[in-house]
C-alpha cells in the first residue's frame, strides 16, 4: 500500500474513532491543561484517561505525521488497552469503539485496514 493509500485509511478511522468517542460522549471539547499533557508515562496513564489520551495526543501526532505526508508508526496496539481501559465504562457498549481500534491498529501495523 502507497503512504498516500496509508494516510488515507489512516484518516478514514480517525474520523471513525472521533465518531465512535462522541456517539459515546468520550469526545471533549476542552482539553486536559498542559500540566497534564506533560506527562513522560506510557500513554500519560498518570493525568489522562485512555480515552482523553487517545483524543489530544494520538489523534493530533497521527493527523500531524499525515499533514506532513510522513511515515506512520509501524508499531500500534491500542485496541488492547482500550479493551481493558472501556470495560469500566459498563454499562455503555464500548464494541464498536474497539472495533475502530483494532482496524487503526491493523492500518498502522500491517499497511492496510480490513473492512
Amino acid at each position: 500500500m502507497s503512504l498516500t493509500a496509508q494516510h488515507a485509511e489512516i484518516q478514514e478511522q480517525l474520523q471513525a474513532l472521533q465518531a465512535e468517542m462522541s456517539a459515546l460522549d468520550l469526545w471533549s471539547a476542552l482539553p486536559p491543561s498542559a500540566q497534564a499533557l506533560a506527562s513522560t508515562m506510557p500513554f500519560m496513564y498518570d493525568t489522562l484517561e485512555f480515552h482523553q489520551w487517545l483524543q489530544w495526543v494520538l489523534v493530533p501526532r497521527l493527523n500531524a505525521l499525515i499533514d506532513a505526508r510522513s511515515p506512520l508508526p509501524g508499531n500500534c496496539n491500542t485496541h488492547a488497552l482500550g479493551e481493558h481501559e472501556f470495560s469500566r465504562l459498563a454499562p455503555r457498549d464500548c464494541s464498536r469503539l474497539l472495533a475502530v481500534l483494532q482496524r487503526l491498529d491493523h492500518a498502522l501495523n500491517t499497511g492496510a485496514a480490513k473492512h
